[in-house]
């Protein structure tokens, strides 16, 4: 029990990090994720949408009380993820190491909330 409480912890602290630098860089350093965003062929109008979404997901999944909009949370981040894996190594950047860190994370943080809530 106790164990599952800090993997969840440890799991969804450094997911938050990953997506808050993730929605940062999408505010801050806009004109260089507009070019990435052009190169995989996705229009440039959806990186703010898409920065909010990522902050609206983590209050989601760090709100007990939204359990119903954690799980669209979690599955949001997974799609996500999974765009972004192949996004990056379609185009043969070779960053596509970042969305399975992510991934990895996500389904840890997912799998331990479940143990977390059963127990």
């Amino acid at each position: 029990m106790k164990r599952d409480k800090i993997i969840y912890y440890i799991a969804t602290g450094l997911l938050t990090v990953m997506m808050l630098i993730s929605a940062g860089m999408y505010v801050f350093k806009n004109e260089m994720i507009s070019e990435m965003f052009v190169s995989f062929g996705y229009p440039t109008y959806i990186i703010y949408p898409l920065a909010v979404a990522k902050v609206l997901g983590l209050l989601a999944i760090w709100n007990p009380n939204f359990k119903a909009l954690k799980e669209w949370a979690y599955a949001g981040f997974f799609f996500d993820f999974i765009l972004a894996f192949f996004a990056h190594y379609m185009i043969g950047d070779g960053e596509q190491t970042g969305a399975i860190i992510a991934m990895i994370l996500l389904l840890s943080s997912y799998i331990f909330n479940k143990r977390r809530q059963q127990a």
